[in-house]
């Protein structure tokens, strides 16, 4: 089984914890030189980056959240000066303002080698040609996995997302062998084939790498046997580095974390307390390889476990386990993060709707789908047909353009919605992942 870089991928334990610690103290320094944000947190709770002597010191240091990457918008995070980025990247926020990151040109050679590994580890090589049928744009994917690719010397098509028509006649003609996407689009372009009588036995495909959104092992199932494809899972965020954080082996008994260039930890997060291993709870992630846009003890809100047991591929970091769920209330809808408090900002802004509303997803055939329910004033609820659908039609838009994703709205009575306190009463998710 092909390793990318044994060197890092195979590192004895004792060794590779040695590099983390090094690469830890290097980082500290940095960030409690450069940036400000974090020489405060520093300073507030009477620590220097000298009192880290091991790893187990690690807990003594702050957290790093959302919240600090929105204070600090756009450029507050940067450990480096803004000459010496070279690409500029971002999220969405819990607010209208995305979460910027940055990467010098080092940070864009580390990142393409971390999804090389993953993508090596999946079964990929120089002779592969690869789809990517993610958004380019200031979405991290599709570039990440662009990167990876051509470091592999693998044929890159930059197809982007959508048109799936288009997508399946490039696979047939330019004889596509690797699928980049979201899982829930691998099932609909699957589903476009079935329609057209196209047997996928036909196609070049071998293999798939999905990410973006969370998925079943059910799901997984579905998609190999309907693409007859190799399906395997990876996972990444923005804030951290885009994909390239770790992937599946052709074991797929985990995903592994390129632990040479974070340290992973699992906390508790109700008391934030870090748990011992094996055990299920929130991931955290600290960066120690990257330049611009350093993260320390970042708090990814994605519930999981890690195993440290060796795997049978050779590789000797650490696996996570699929996310389970989320810790905070964001929602992941056709790969896009949405965050009640963004609706609820949209909603407060336009007259009529009243503060209360509910968020329904379910999942029709492989296709997230958003409906929000919105209490409005009598005035809105009882007014003539084609005036309700001109302000449905003004709320969607308004959503539609601060999410990045399309939602149904519904009018309901005032007084409808349940007034309970707590995420789970604003949300009510159908569907089974």
């Amino acid at each position: 089984m092909s390793i990318w870089d044994p060197q890092h991928e195979s590192m004895p334990r004792e060794e590779l914890e040695q590099l983390q610690l090094e690469r830890l103290q290097a980082t500290l320094n940095r960030v409690y030189k450069n940036v400000t944000c974090y020489r405060n947190k520093f300073n507030q709770l009477g620590i220097v980056p000298e009192d880290v002597a091991s790893l187990s010191d690690l807990s003594k240091l702050p957290f790093t959240t959302k919240e600090d990457l929105r204070v600090n918008y756009p450029y507050g995070m940067f450990a480096v000066p803004l000459r010496e980025v070279v690409r500029i990247h971002s999220s969405s926020g819990t607010t209208g303002k995305p979460t910027v990151v940055g990467y010098t040109k080092n940070d864009l050679k580390t990142w393409s080698n971390l999804v090389a590994r993953f993508m090596t580890s999946a079964g990929v090589t120089h002779d592969d040609v690869v789809q990517i049928a993610f958004g380019y744009g200031l979405f991290t994917g599709a570039f990440g996995l662009h990167y990876g690719s051509e470091a592999i010397g693998a044929a890159v098509i930059p197809m982007g997302g959508g048109n799936t028509e288009k997508q399946i006649m490039i696979m047939q003609d330019y004889k596509s062998t690797v699928l980049v996407c979201t899982p829930s689009y691998a099932i609909t372009i699957a589903d476009h084939m079935e329609k057209k009588g196209i047997d996928p036995k036909s196609l070049s495909l071998k293999v798939g790498l999905f990410g973006g959104e969370p998925w079943s092992e059910s799901m997984r199932r579905e998609i190999e046997s309907r693409l007859m494809i190799r399906a395997t899972d990876n996972y990444g965020l923005s804030e951290i580095i885009g994909p390239g954080v770790g992937g599946e082996c052709l074991h797929k008994c985990g995903m592994h974390i390129s632990e040479d260039a974070f340290i992973a930890e699992i906390i508790d997060p109700d008391t934030c307390e870090v748990l011992p291993p094996g055990s299920v709870g929130e991931l955290v992630l600290t960066t120690i390889s990257k330049e611009a846009f350093p993260m320390i003890r970042y708090r990814t809100r994605d519930i999981t476990c890690l195993d440290y047991a060796p795997c049978d591929c050779g590789r000797t970091t650490v696996r996570m386990r699929k996310t389970m769920g989320r810790s905070d209330d964001m929602l992941i809808i056709k790969g896009v993060n949405v965050f009640p408090s963004q609706i609820e900002e949209v909603l407060i802004s336009i007259e009529g709707c009243e503060p209360h509303y509910q968020l329904v997803v379910d999942r029709k055939g492989a296709l997230d789908t958003l409906e929000v329910r919105i209490e409005v004033t009598e005035n809105i609820f009882f007014d003539e047909m084609k005036q309700q659908r001109a302000f449905l039609e003004t709320v969607e838009k308004r959503i539609d353009s601060v999410l990045g994703v399309g939602v149904t709205v519904k009018l309901v009575e005032p007084n409808s919605i349940p007034r309970h306190e707590g995420k789970s009463d604003r949300v009510i998710d159908r569907r089974i992942i």
